[in-house]
């Protein structure tokens, strides 16, 4: 869960924090298909694997918890696809996001186990976390809310919540597809949550979605 951007967060595994300097804009662009969206209301996405690392069932894992290895002290977990998973151990990725894992899993212990796993995500009850306090939400909920300007019209869609270690990032993709933008989870760029209502008013910059080296359209040459 994380708190409003701008307030304080006091997370257990499952908490994060939403601050970044405003400033910190990012101009990264990326294209990745949209992360899964866990289709049962009583489960909230802690994570998703990714490739294997290794012959011997290591795996990576793409962690949403506050604390990234705190996905690991969870117990079993509810994969997208219906089954019960414990992960054995994690440590970072050397060279990776602060989200990115390595990690094993019980029952797993060669790469062709670990290969069945990429892109499978992982989901625990929502009970097992306990009812979030006020102006609090999990980071998973805010995954495939509708995102829209001030006036109301919709911009784009929430893709998936990043931390690269510099705080909270909503990855966005417009409504018009192409390559996804990163937006620093703050109050300033993200006045309104509407997470009951499945939306969240942003202020975007004019280039937020051109390209990289591109300038807007309403930008002199």
């Amino acid at each position: 869960m994380a708190r409003r951007p701008g307030s304080h967060s006091h997370g257990d595994g499952a908490r994060r924090s939403g601050r970044l300097d405003p400033a910190a804009v990012t101009s990264a662009r990326r294209a990745p298909p949209p992360k899964p969206v866990s289709p049962d209301p009583d489960l909230v996405l802690l994570g998703e694997f990714g490739r294997p690392h290794g012959l011997h069932g290591e795996i990576r894992l793409k962690s949403y918890t506050g604390d990234p290895l705190a996905i690991a002290g969870y117990g079993p977990l509810r994969t997208s696809d219906g089954r019960s998973l414990e992960l054995l151990d994690a440590r970072p990725a050397p060279g990776a996001a602060a989200d990115i894992l390595l990690c094993r899993v019980k029952g797993v212990a060669d790469r062709t186990g670990a290969e069945a796993l990429n892109r499978v995500s992982l989901s625990i009850a929502r009970e097992k976390l306990g009812e979030p306090d006020e102006d609090e939400f999990f980071l998973a909920d805010l995954i495939g809310l509708a995102v829209v300007d001030e006036a109301g019209a919709q911009l784009g869609s929430i893709v998936a919540v990043p931390n690269y270690g510099g705080g909270d990032l909503l990855e966005i993709r417009s409504v018009q597809g192409g390559p996804t933008a990163l937006l620093p989870f703050t109050k300033a760029f993200v006045p309104t949550l509407d997470v009951a209502n499945g939306r969240v008013v942003a202020v975007l910059p004019g280039d937020f979605f051109a390209p990289p080296g591109e300038k807007p359209a309403d930008e002199p040459a």
